[in-house]
């Protein structure tokens, strides 16, 4: 008899949309929406995949929220719309 109780293995996986993380997934959807919309389906395909190789060669080592670090760090404050974090560019925060 099955145990009607499913406990997951690794609770430490990251969350997939299909076979990629969701950074990897929205670094792939970009080029690949631009070459639908420009008419140029294989150019767009292969800047998708060029960035999800790009991206994962960047991530390789670090933590998964390396991307949304980098992102808050180098990005205009508007961009991630983070409400309770101080802009990045502070650097010396009184209190």
């Amino acid at each position: 008899m099955k145990d009607p109780y499913i406990i997951p293995r690794r609770l430490d996986d990251p969350e997939l949309i299909g076979f990629w993380t969701i950074d990897e997934f929205a670094g792939m959807i970009i080029p690949f929406t631009w070459g639908i919309l420009s008419q140029h389906i294989f150019i767009g395909i292969i800047v998708a995949f060029g960035a999800w190789f790009a991206l994962r060669k960047a991530k390789a080592g670090r933590a998964s929220s390396w991307v949304a670090h980098a992102a808050y760090w180098y990005l205009p404050a508007g961009i991630l719309g983070l409400k309770a974090t101080p802009p990045s560019h502070c650097r010396l925060l009184a209190g």
